[in-house]
């Protein structure tokens, strides 16, 4: 089959395109998937670069689980394509069914997340024309979005819900949404907008018209010269209960400092920069709490196919790359010029 193998950490030229990758074979209670279309992350760009550090070395270069991936490995966790091969103790019945993927490969309870392999990472993913995946977790999917559509979803959409579900976001509440054009940002906008929230965003300029779109009340500039203040005019007197954040860097003290007593502060990302600095006297006297979040758990997953199932999600497909051109594509995403998603059509070559 052709596939792009992640041959090591480094730039895009560590992505090889071949077309004699052996075809993977459905396992016993696997299915095998026809890719339509699959998504790409910030975890592809970040786990190509080993960009997540340890403990001990925040420079060291790791995977997301602070430890080596095997290369090589076909990257792409959000997958939509056809089942074409079943393993084992898989009803046949299930060849030629439509499926979304949910991409976390635990089992068991939501603690075995934090550990869980993930598509694309410790399993080849769909930056491939086929690939393979426990059967429970190809769910049927019946809507009239395209693959490339759905394939906007999963992690960014799964990532969005744990973080608001986390930080205990309820109806008539006040959120503040840090990279509101980007896959999890946007992602906040429309679920917390869905969950009766008011929405303030953080977003470049040139966005911010597409995010009031989502649902957000008011978007800040995130290169707003004084950014507390130009919070503090957006919020127009109103208290933060929550701030989801997948940016982090300069700004975290501004995001700290716009938080209401007893308010959340929840984190899935640090594209500005994992290492920050704040006043810790704001936390505990303020009582607030601060919440770390990743991916997304089976429950999440299956509450965002009843959002697609309802119609009541926007697919914000930004733009689809040919499978052979993956190295320009996550070129094009780390620039950030585009809003949304953008997706691989490994069908295209």
């Amino acid at each position: 089959m052709r596939a792009v193998l992640l041959t090591g950490f480094g730039g895009p030229e560590r992505l090889v395109y071949r077309e004699d990758v052996p075809d993977p074979s459905a396992g016993a209670g696997e299915v095998r998937v026809r890719v339509g279309a699959a998504g790409m992350n910030n975890t592809d760009i970040w786990t190509r670069q080993g960009a997540y550090g340890s403990a001990e070395d925040p420079s060291s270069i790791t995977g997301w689980r602070r430890e080596p991936p095997r290369f090589p490995r076909i990257q792409g966790a959000d997958v939509a394509g056809r089942i074409d091969q079943v393993g084992q103790g898989v009803p046949g019945a299930r060849i030629g069914e439509r499926v979304l993927i949910d991409p976390m490969l635990y089992q068991g309870g939501e603690r075995d997340l934090v550990t869980t392999d993930y598509l694309g990472s410790e399993r080849d993913g769909g930056f491939a024309e086929l690939v393979t995946v426990p059967a429970e977790l190809a769910h049927p999917v019946h809507s009239p979005l395209s693959d490339a559509e759905l394939a906007t979803f999963p992690t960014a959409y799964t990532t969005a819900l744990r973080m608001l579900g986390r930080a205990g976001l309820a109806e008539g509440e006040t959120v503040l949404v840090t990279g509101a054009s980007g896959g999890v940002g946007s992602a906040l906008v429309q679920l917390a907008t869905a969950r009766g929230a008011r929405v303030v965003a953080v977003a470049g300029a040139g966005k911010h018209e597409p995010v009031r779109e989502l649902g957000a009340e008011a978007v800040v500039d995130r290169a707003a010269p004084d950014l507390p203040a130009a919070l503090a005019e957006a919020l127009e007197g109103r208290q933060v209960e929550v701030v989801a954040d997948v940016v982090a860097g300069p700004s975290f003290p501004a995001l700290l400092g716009v938080l209401a007593p007893l308010g959340r502060y929840v984190v899935a990302g640090g594209i500005a920069g994992p290492l920050v600095q704040a006043d810790l006297r704001t936390v505990y006297l303020r009582q607030l709490q601060l919440i770390g979040s990743s991916f997304g758990t089976h429950a999440d997953f299956a509450g965002l196919l009843a959002y697609l199932e309802a119609g009541e999600l926007r697919p914000l497909l930004a733009g689809s790359f040919p499978l052979r051109e993956l190295a320009a594509a996550q070129e094009e995403f780390e620039r950030k010029n585009f809003f949304g998603k953008l997706v691989v059509l490994p069908g295209e070559g």
